[in-house]
């Protein structure tokens, strides 16, 4: 069953709906579902389906030709074309007033091999397919060669698409409907440990508890997932024993180039290299405080994908005890009573995506339209008037440029209630951001509820969130 990606679907519908020629540019990581979407997509259509490979220009284009000429003569055999070219005369020999969708997938694997492939495509799109019912799906996962030579000024076929998709990872919510038996927790931590991957969800068994399919994927010899970072890693980079460091330091909290730099023993021009190679395979994000997002020294760096991030804190430390067939045990006793621990960044992702969805709705009574965190120092004085600055940080802040206002937010994935401290403490630390923005309300997002507290006080500013709320 095919679940999700309504708005990648009209995005495609649009473009084939309209009169004449159509083109579509397809990216994003692996595992992601894009030649899902596109089988989803063509399913009924008149279509040519081709994904490229590793083997070279000219073994692309005799694939190609086979699977042009079983499309239009599948009793054909023999037929032999000698250039890109011929089979695109081919195809457009043969082309009528009913829509076909030529899909080429994994296009970077071919046209790193053949140079002139998009200045081909570029030529018959100018001079024979404009008035032409054909549509073109390009699509590939090398998101540097999508962005830099299909989608760039200086590509071949820049201002011929209609339009582009970048297909990202599930949401918490898109994630839900791949499980929809599971209770609001644990669909929670499926969207941990899978990061909405389309691949590592349809890899859920939902007759068997969370804890089985954890075990099952990343705590056994043969589990998918027990040796994914691996082989992903691999696809991407030529040497990855620095890029594994670098992940490894990150996963254990070291957030910045200088502490990254030292912790591994490599020069920060070259850590730097790598980030950025690791924020455009989509691995790895930038984080920016929310109010100060100029400010170079107030950036982190975060596992963005969160299959890494559990694989990374968990199975590394297991190896020994997986080879000997002990995973399940390892599970039970030094990751699942550390799940709630782990989840708390995720679920903080999870309140900040929510707030936006809702407050871009003015359903905090302001216009929301940016969503992120706060860090930095606040001055705190204890019983005896001593006064010392200690870090801070403010999970959720949504802001409403249009009105210079802000929400602020508290997230606890944990089985203690939120209590009154908790709102003392996200209270006092508004003021930090008082200054520049009018606090308008208090949020606070709970796994485990709120304690009787919350009755005693007046509401009005304050928004208590259960996670089955989220799940509305």
């Amino acid at each position: 069953m095919f679940i999700g990606r309504k708005r990648e679907l009209k995005s495609l519908q649009n473009v084939y709906d309209k009169k004449g020629f159509g083109m579509t540019v397809i990216y994003g990581r692996r595992r992601i579902g894009k030649s899902t979407l596109i089988a989803e997509f063509i399913k009924n259509r008149k279509s040519i389906f081709y994904t490229a490979t590793k083997i070279g220009a000219e073994r692309n284009l005799e694939l190609f030709s086979e699977q042009v000429i079983s499309a239009f003569d599948p009793d054909a055999s023999g037929i032999v074309f000698k250039s890109l070219e011929a089979v695109f005369d081919y195809i457009t020999s043969k082309l009528t007033d009913e829509k076909l969708v030529l899909v080429i997938d994994e296009l970077p694997y071919w046209a790193e091999s053949d140079s002139g492939l998009l200045s081909v495509i570029q030529k018959y799109i100018d001079t024979k397919w404009l008035k032409s019912s054909l549509m073109i799906i390009l699509c590939g996962s090398s998101l540097s060669f999508m962005e830099n030579k299909v989608l760039s000024e200086k590509s071949p076929v820049f201002g011929r698409r209609d339009s582009q998709i970048k297909l990202e990872p599930f949401g918490y919510k898109e994630t839900a409907l791949f499980v929809p038996e599971y209770s609001a927790e644990d669909k929670a931590i499926v969207y941990g440990v899978t990061g909405g991957v389309a691949k590592y969800l349809s890899m859920i068994d939902t007759k068997m508890t969370l804890d089985d399919n954890i075990k099952r994927l990343f705590f056994s010899n043969d589990g998918y997932l027990y040796d994914e970072t691996r082989n992903l890693l691999t696809q991407e980079f030529s040497d990855i024993s620095v890029v594994n460091n670098i992940i490894e330091q990150i996963a254990s909290g070291a957030n910045t180039v200088n502490l990254i730099s030292g912790k591994i023993h490599e020069k920060e021009t070259a850590v730097l290299y790598y980030l950025e190679k690791l924020i455009s395979t989509g691995l790895v994000e930038k984080k920016y405080c929310i109010t100060e997002e100029k400010n170079r020294k107030k950036t982190r760096y975060v596992l963005k994908d969160h299959m890494f991030r559990f694989w990374y804190e968990f199975v590394p430390k297991a190896h020994s005890v997986i080879a000997i067939g002990r995973g399940d045990i390892y599970y039970e006793k030094a990751v699942k009573p550390f799940l709630h621990s782990f989840m708390g960044s995720i679920f903080e992702d999870m309140c900040r995506c929510y707030v936006l969805e809702n407050g871009v709705l003015g359903e905090f009574g302001s216009f929301i339209t940016s969503v992120g965190t706060w860090w930095g120092n606040e001055k705190v004085t204890d019983q005896n008037g001593k006064s010392e600055y200690r870090t801070a940080d403010i999970d959720v802040v949504g802001i409403s440029e249009t009105d210079n206002s802000a929400v602020i937010g508290e997230c606890k994935f944990k089985t203690e209630k939120i209590d009154k401290s908790i709102y003392e403490t996200l209270v006092r630390r508004s003021a930090l951001l008082s200054g520049k923005y009018r606090i308008d309300k208090y949020l606070f997002f709970s796994l485990s509820g709120f304690t009787e507290w919350f009755d005693t006080i007046d509401s009005a500013n304050v928004v208590l969130v259960s996670l089955e709320d989220m799940y509305k």
